[in-house]
């Protein structure tokens, strides 16, 4: 097992050089690194994986909520895409193609996951979002490009949810799908913002 916080990243499992296949773990709000990292042996991962955890600056992603106006949560929007951009670029680099890329994340993390792969679709090894849609005071459909090829896409939240509205998870998941993302959408009622283990469950089940 290798660690790191060098570029304020943790990573796990495997070096990059030597895996076919990787996850990255996208910490919430307030959350860090080396907290989503202890996901990992929970998750059905092969002996191929590398598990990259990049830490957002401050604790956070962006400073307000994901349905903000989007001038509002910049320039560090831009900036934590950026990171995430980077670290997949990294992986490609490495010798890790999308099609080995799984993506995981939680709250604040679960949105940027899914704004990232977004706005670059491409068939990806799955990806969760767990309590989280699509970021903007209104979604700007133009720059979301790119075809996922039946890349499988799970997205769970308790409902009602006091930070993440199914409005905007139902509104995600159209615009997932009719980008040829297969989609699974499934809620909790009255389930506490976090993550539980049915959701645990149906990730593995699902994606890994």
């Amino acid at each position: 097992m290798m660690n790191s916080t060098e570029n304020q990243t943790i990573m796990a499992g495997l070096l990059p050089g030597h895996a076919s296949k990787a996850l990255i773990l996208i910490h919430g709000r307030g959350g860090a690194a080396n907290d989503i990292i202890t996901l990992a042996p929970a998750l059905k991962l092969n002996d191929k994986f590398t598990i990259v955890a990049p830490q957002a600056p401050d604790f956070s992603w962006y400073p307000y909520s994901f349905m903000a106006n989007e001038d509002a949560n910049q320039p560090a929007l831009d900036n934590s895409l950026a990171q995430i951009r980077t670290v997949v670029e990294n992986l490609n680099a490495a010798g890790v193609g999308n099609k080995g890329i799984y993506f995981l994340g939680f709250s604040q993390g679960a949105c940027l996951t899914l704004e990232y792969v977004t706005r670059n679709a491409s068939l990806y090894g799955g990806v969760v979002a767990f309590t989280g849609g699509l970021i903007g005071e209104k979604l700007n459909t133009s720059r979301y490009e790119g075809d996922f090829l039946g890349t499988k896409i799970l997205i769970t939240a308790g409902v009602p949810d006091p930070h993440v509205p199914l409005s905007r998870i139902a509104e995600s998941e159209s615009i997932l799908s009719a980008m040829e993302a297969d989609v699974r959408l499934e809620t909790f009622p009255g389930k506490p913002h976090g993550i539980s283990g049915r959701e645990i469950e149906l990730a593995n089940a699902l994606i890994f």
